[in-house]
């Protein structure tokens, strides 16, 4: 769950954050959904980690059947620049 999609996103692509999606190169966003209640996203969310993987592969391929990267088009070199600055803070960067 996040409250920043397109950040979060950008930071699977770039590998900003070490775990399972920088290790497995996981890059591509399959499925998403959004809620304005926090406490309805969190449900859901544990509700989907529950399911058994079919379950979840059926879900993605109702809705993205070519299994297409739902956010190709989201990020310019401009998007990147600022993203970068914002995910890193400036005393770290070179």
């Amino acid at each position: 769950m996040t409250g920043n999609l397109r950040r979060r996103i950008w930071q699977h692509k770039e590998h900003a954050i070490e775990g399972f999606t920088a290790k497995y190169d996981v890059t591509r966003l399959l499925y998403f959904e959004t809620y304005h209640e926090v406490l309805n996203a969190i449900a859901r969310e544990k509700q989907l980690k529950g399911w058994k993987r079919a379950k979840t592969v059926a879900l993605i391929e109702e809705q993205n059947p070519k299994w297409e990267d739902l956010s190709r088009d989201w990020y310019s070199s401009t998007d990147q620049d600022l993203i970068a600055k914002l995910v890193q803070p400036k005393e770290t960067r070179e």
